[in-house]
């Protein structure tokens, strides 16, 4: 028979092996380069770890260890890809832009976990909670968004607000996680009829700034053209202002010249001017020189004399010559 002490022994040196076990194996943990991790004593956070290495701790359960990726994660809002097979919810990406329009979208979130007791203790479930803010910040953006912009050029301001809206709402929550970056995956109207209206009417919006730009281009080439004549005509009236000018001085010159003679000899100047002006007024005119002194009148031929000169002038020359 068994006595009682044997029993005794047997069993503490049983319990002392479990609690030799234990404390040899719970009393040291290591941490990987890619884990974070929390240190619990009696379910209280202690501290965090984020060194990588050998670590040591108080035996379990006085104290326990929480390792949590320090990984990048990506929460996919609308559709779930696995196996590379794409499974698409459209009962969550479909929401209403600013100027009425149905629209599909979904995204991409980056996120990381930044503090490990918020997110192992502040929040029941961040993951979902990360979700449902998700599908909160992206609604109300497309919903002050107009269509165009959501499904064209305005896509990088969209996916910033709706970032800067997401981040806001996490930080309010204190679950330890930050956001990194959204990425809009696909914005799409929500039927092939619906995208064929889009289309012409984009087609039709294209086809406008064509336009416009054509008569952009026509105007300016207008433009410049009157400013070529413009400018030429500037240049004319300039050239003819300074001829004008320089006539202007030159007859200023001339007349000082002729009241100079007409001072010292006025009657022959007076005379000259009177026939110059006379051949300027009629001219061809025959001009006789009379002398009236009461009997026959006689006249005196200039015309004939100017013509017979230069023929005789040309007789003589030609003599010379011969």
């Amino acid at each position: 028979m068994v006595s009682l002490k044997r029993i005794y022994v047997t069993t503490g040196i049983v319990v002392l092996a479990i609690i030799l076990g234990l404390s040899a194996f719970t009393t040291w943990y290591t941490v990987d380069e890619s884990e974070q991790a929390v240190i619990l004593t009696f379910g209280k956070v202690e501290a965090g770890i984020s060194e990588p290495g050998l670590h040591f701790k108080l035996p379990w359960p006085i104290q326990s260890v929480e390792k949590l990726s320090k990984e990048t994660f990506s929460l996919q809002f609308g559709y779930e890809q696995k196996n590379g097979e794409i499974k698409e919810f459209p009962d969550e990406t479909k929401m209403i832009t600013g100027d009425e329009n149905i629209v599909l979208a979904d995204l991409v979130v980056q996120w990381k976990i930044t503090d490990p007791a918020k997110y192992l203790y502040n929040a029941d479930n961040p993951r979902e909670i990360l979700y449902d803010a998700t599908s909160a910040s992206v609604r109300s953006i497309i919903g002050n968004a107009k269509i165009d912009d959501a499904l064209t050029s305005g896509k990088a301001e969209i996916e910033g607000e709706v970032r800067d809206l997401l981040s806001t709402l996490i930080e309010k929550y204190d679950m330890g996680v930050s956001v990194l970056g959204v990425k809009l995956q696909d914005v799409e109207l929500p039927n092939a009829e619906v995208r064929k209206a889009f289309t012409d009417v984009t087609d039709a919006r294209e086809t406008m700034n064509t336009k416009i730009n054509e008569a952009k281009k026509y105007r300016n080439k207008q433009l410049n053209e009157a400013q070529g004549e413009k400018d030429a005509l500037i240049s004319r009236a300039e050239g003819e202002k300074a001829a004008r000018v320089e006539r202007a001085r030159g007859d200023v010159a001339v007349f000082n010249k002729l009241y100079t003679e007409y001072k010292s000899n006025p009657e022959i100047t007076r005379q000259r001017l009177m026939l110059e002006t006379m051949e300027q007024v009629l001219p061809g005119t025959e001009i006789y020189i009379m002398n009236d002194d009461g009997n026959t009148m006689k006249y005196f031929p200039i015309r004939p004399l100017e013509a017979e000169k230069p023929k005789s002038e040309k007789e003589g020359s030609e003599k010379d010559n011969g």
